[in-house]
């Protein structure tokens, strides 16, 4: 059940979601600064993509996990991973697993890096490729 409701601030959100992890909160907050640039097609911006974050019901830590461990730090291939699912291209239910892996041995390899790379930014091509500096 999702998290977010009409009335809350930008803040609220952020609190909700970040369970009162630090690093769900950065990312949360890199998301909400680099999004315009990286992915202008999208609808509601970073806000947007933290709607898609309590819609697959990914929380706290789990929205660290994904940022630090899966994307290494690259706000990028996070919001590169989230379109991907949005678009079918990638599984919710695989996005949600890797997330939940508290033993940080789930990856994702370079070439499946590449094919989802591929996949979004030949139907979004205003998407910020990859070797583009954000």
């Amino acid at each position: 059940m999702s998290r977010i409701e009409m009335t809350d601030t930008t803040m609220d959100v952020l609190v909700k979601m970040s369970d009162g992890n630090p690093g769900a909160l950065t990312a949360m907050m890199e998301i909400l600064e680099k999004h315009d640039a990286i992915d202008p097609q999208a609808a509601f911006g970073g806000l947007g993509a933290i709607m898609l974050l309590d819609t697959w019901e990914i929380y706290g830590t789990d929205i660290y996990i994904l940022f630090s461990d899966i994307c290494n730090r690259d706000i990028r291939k996070l919001l590169l991973l989230m379109r991907a699912t949005q678009m079918g291209d990638f599984s919710h239910t695989k996005l949600q697993s890797l997330a939940a892996d508290q033993t940080r041995q789930a990856t994702i390899d370079d070439d499946e890096w590449k094919k989802l790379d591929d996949l979004v930014c030949e139907k979004l091509t205003e998407f910020a490729p990859a070797q583009q500096e954000v």
